[in-house]
């Protein structure tokens, strides 16, 4: 039986030396482990400058699971737009002032 490798993004630190998994959020907020079958997958979604590692599937959920993460997701297709433009401050209402009595 052939070995299942998922290419698994992650961070690295600055000095190169501290590696952890990136983590994302699935529609309902809950937190989700992802990889993808193959590196070529996952630069084609997260870009060729993506850092990544192989992890078979058990090694991936017993990684996670400490972290109160269960879900998986494998060659993820939806996600949000790259943003191009810098978000601008959005005018704020007036706050209401409180009269003390």
């Amino acid at each position: 039986m052939a070995r299942v490798v998922w290419h698994v993004p992650v961070t690295t630190s600055a000095h190169g030396g501290t590696t952890a998994l990136r983590l994302f959020r699935l529609r309902d907020g809950r937190r989700c482990a992802v990889g993808f079958s193959s590196p070529e997958a996952l630069a084609a979604l997260l870009g060729p400058e993506q850092a990544h590692t192989e992890l078979a599937e058990p090694a991936l959920r017993s990684l996670v699971a400490p972290l109160g993460v269960d879900a998986l997701v494998l060659d993820p297709r939806l996600v949000a737009a790259p943003v191009t433009t810098p978000v601008t401050a959005v005018t704020a209402a007036p706050t209401a002032q409180l009269q003390h009595r």
